[in-house]
């Protein structure tokens, strides 16, 4: 049987490999780690990384905590139970140049007692990408990619997931979506999805292990490129939207505050610099006009 302590360590490892690989990529700066403790229960291993060559600001960050459920999150998962055990690998980088997009991904496990004795147990996690400016190619690549790791387990996960991902990562009072998705799943079990938990936690361990080759990819298409005053002024006010996405709708930011998680890895997705400019319209024809025309839902861009 599937066992916590088992996806714990083996999240610890990707997330080992992933910080190498980021590491390898940038070139010059390197992680720093802090080790934590939760006050009720558990802790993690934050990895952050600043002001190197291609990444300005990022963080790759293990955790595994258990304890009490608070109400808070007891009616969202409308449950009466009160132990968990949750745990994970989350990854933000905010890059130097706007043509290198922000990437985000996570992976995690959670775990509740149940009244017979049994857990309730269940997978959750996504990739998706926020360009600052969307390249199609790139676009295309990236959901190509990720949709051949979701085959890998299942022909219906991508597209399921893809449109899990375009209604979550919705900024709704802006009426655009955060970027051009990827995907998003939550609560997959062996009911839901017809496979038994090794191969859900398989797929999981895949998404994990999927973002280096992807990251390196968008990376060395994009690096090398000018920028302008304009494009990075572009680049703070898209920043912002992440921001407010973040801070606003991202129900893994409010299941940490909620369980007193730590704050300083809560919000390590925050972007370094951001600017928030008033009623803010793009010239007609600019490719910043062109990027706002591609932040809908249901973008098909696996043709």
């Amino acid at each position: 049987m599937l066992k916590k302590e088992q996806i714990a360590e083996e999240y610890k490892k990707i997330q080992s490999e992933i910080t190498h690989g980021l590491e390898k990529l940038d070139g010059i700066s390197i992680f720093e780690e802090e080790n934590w403790e939760r006050p009720g229960g558990g802790g993690g291993r934050t990895r952050v990384i600043q002001n190197g060559d291609l990444i300005e600001k990022g963080g790759v960050n293990f955790s595994a905590v258990h304890g009490i459920l608070p109400e808070a999150i007891k009616k969202a998962f409308k449950t009466d139970k009160d132990e968990f055990f949750a745990t994970g690998v989350s990854i933000v980088l905010h890059p130097h140049n706007p043509w290198v997009p922000i990437i985000h991904m996570n992976i995690r496990y959670f775990e509740m007692d149940a009244n017979n004795g049994e857990s309730l147990r269940w997978f959750g996690g996504g990739i998706d990408v926020t360009p600052h400016y969307v390249i199609e190619e790139d676009a295309q690549f990236f959901h190509q990619h990720i949709k051949s790791v979701c085959d890998r387990s299942s022909a219906e996960f991508y597209p399921k997931f893809k449109k899990w991902a375009d209604d979550y990562f919705f900024i709704k009072h802006r009426h655009e979506t955060r970027g051009i998705g990827g995907i998003f799943y939550d609560r997959l079990t062996p009911q839901n999805t017809g496979l038994s938990y090794e191969n859900i936690f398989e797929f999981s361990k895949n998404v994990g292990r999927s973002f280096v080759p992807i990251y390196t990819h968008l990376v060395e298409n994009n690096r090398d490129k000018s920028i302008t005053e304009q494009d990075k002024q572009w680049q703070y006010i898209r920043r912002s939207r992440y921001a407010e996405f973040n801070l606003v709708y991202d129900s893994g930011t409010k299941f940490g505050l909620e369980t007193d998680g730590r704050i300083e890895s809560i919000l390590m997705s925050m972007p370094p610099m951001a600017s928030w400019v008033y009623d803010y319209k793009p010239e007609n024809g600019s490719l910043e006009e062109k990027t706002l025309n591609l932040l809908k839902k249901d973008i098909n861009w696996v043709g």
